[in-house]
């Protein structure tokens, strides 16, 4: 069975920067597109940013210019580095693949943005 591990959460002022992990595994990691995911309180998960097999890269015009994926397939992890993070970026973010059928998510990583 697949399993996510994502890790890199936490507590950012405004501006602030962050790296989450997410490692794979379960499956043959770089056969699959990877996306990751956000939900906040009381909105639904949304896509921010995924990259195919083929390194190919898209973004949520949300957070295009400040948030990067990128991917490690020797180590079985997808990365997505937030800069310049702001308040309405706080949520628990997922990674999973894209698109669906989505694997079992994980726990997620929390990540808060306050001054």
């Amino acid at each position: 069975q697949v399993q996510l591990v994502e890790s890199g959460g936490g507590l950012v002022h405004p501006g602030g920067s962050l790296r989450l992990s997410c490692v794979v595994s379960g499956t043959i990691f770089r056969f699959n597109a990877m996306g990751w995911y956000r939900q906040a309180p009381g909105k639904q998960r949304e896509l921010v940013a995924r990259i195919t097999a083929g390194n190919n890269t898209n973004y949520a015009d949300s957070v295009k210019g400040r948030f990067t994926i990128s991917r490690d397939n020797a180590k079985n992890t997808a990365y997505l580095q937030m800069n310049s993070l702001k308040p309405e970026d706080a949520a628990v973010y997922y990674c999973n693949k894209w698109p669906g059928t989505y694997w079992p998510w994980g726990q997620g990583a929390q990540v808060t943005v306050s001054s």
